[in-house]
C-alpha cells in the first residue's frame, strides 16, 4: 500500500487478453464470449478503480477472431488484421456494458471510427475521461493492420502517460524456461529490460516491448485469472513480474 493509501500507480494500462471474455468451462465448446468471464473481468477491474486510481483498457479480440493466425483461402493478412481489430470492438462494448452494471462508469473509445456504437480515439479525449474517473477501453487496436494488441497497449499507454503497463495473462510472471514444459523453471520477480532481451524471453512482441524500453514504461506481467490479483497489485503487493530500468537484484534471478 502507498503512503496516502492510494493505487500504486495513480494511472494504469490493463492488457487483456480475448480468452478472458470467453471464461472457463470443463464442457465444450467454451462459447466465445462468455457473460461469466466478462462479469468476472469487470469485478476485478471495478475493485481495482475503487482504489482511487485511472485505469485504460486494451482487450484483444482472439476469443472471436485473430488476425495474424486467420488462415483462410483468399484472405489477406490485412484484412483478416482488420477482423481482428473488429472483434475487440464487440469485446470493448460487452465490457463497458459490464462494468456499467457493476456501477463503474466506462467509455469505448476505438482507433475504427463506428460511432453508433464507440466515440473515435482521440489521445486528449482519453486523458479527460481518465481524469473525470471514467474506466476508458481503448478498442480497435491501432487502426492500422500488422501490429498486435500488445502494440496498441504500449502506444496507448505511452500516449496517456500510464505509470505501468499491467500484463494480465493466465500464468503468474516471466520464466526462464516454459514452466509448462520444465517443472524447475523459475518465476523472475523482476527484471530490466536489457536482462529480458539478453535472455530472449518472449515478453511481449518486439515492437511494444521497444516501446515500451525506449519510453520508460515498466511492465508487469501477472496472472488475471486469479480473483483479487489486480487490486494487491495495485495496493502494492509484489505479485508476477516487473521488468523496468531498474537494476534486478541477484537474490531475485532464478539460479
Amino acid at each position: 500500500m502507498t503512503d496516502d493509501d492510494g493505487p500504486r500507480w495513480k494511472r494504469i494500462l490493463l492488457k487483456v487478453s480475448g480468452e478472458a471474455f470467453s471464461g472457463t468451462s470443463d464442457m465444450a465448446p467454451i462459447r466465445p464470449v462468455d457473460a461469466g468471464g466478462i462479469r468476472s473481468l469487470a469485478e476485478s477491474i471495478a475493485a481495482a478503480h475503487a482504489l482511487g486510481g485511472e485505469i485504460a483498457v486494451v482487450n484483444g479480440g482472439g476469443n472471436i477472431l485473430r488476425g495474424a493466425q486467420t488462415s483462410i483461402d483468399g484472405l489477406g493478412r490485412a484484412t483478416a488484421d482488420y477482423m481482428g481489430m473488429l472483434a475487440t470492438v464487440i469485446n470493448a462494448i460487452a465490457l463497458q456494458d459490464m462494468l456499467e452494471c457493476v456501477g463503474v462508469p466506462t467509455r469505448v473509445l476505438s482507433a475504427i471510427e463506428m460511432k453508433s456504437v464507440a466515440e473515435p480515439y482521440i489521445r486528449r479525449r482519453a486523458v479527460r475521461h481518465l481524469e473525470k474517473g471514467r474506466v476508458v477501453i481503448l478498442a480497435g487496436g491501432t487502426g492500422m493492420p500488422y501490429f498486435s494488441t500488445d502494440t496498441t497497449a504500449a502506444l496507448r499507454g505511452t500516449e496517456i502517460g500510464a505509470g505501468v503497463l499491467l500484463k494480465g495473462t493466465k500464468v503468474d510472471g516471466v520464466y526462464d524456461r516454459d514452466p509448462e514444459q520444465h517443472a524447475d523453471a523459475e518465476r523472475f520477480t523482476s527484471l530490466t529490460f536489457d536482462e529480458a532481451l539478453r535472455r530472449n524471453l518472449r515478453i511481449m512482441d518486439k515492437t511494444a516491448f521497444t516501446l515500451c524500453e525506449e519510453n520508460d514504461l515498466p511492465i508487469v506481467v501477472f496472472d488475471m485469472g486469479v480473483s483479487g490479483n489486480l487490486e494487491r497489485l495495485l495496493q502494492g503487493e509484489d505479485i508476477g513480474t516487473l521488468v523496468g530500468r531498474a537494476p534486478m537484484s541477484e537474490a531475485e534471478a532464478p539460479a
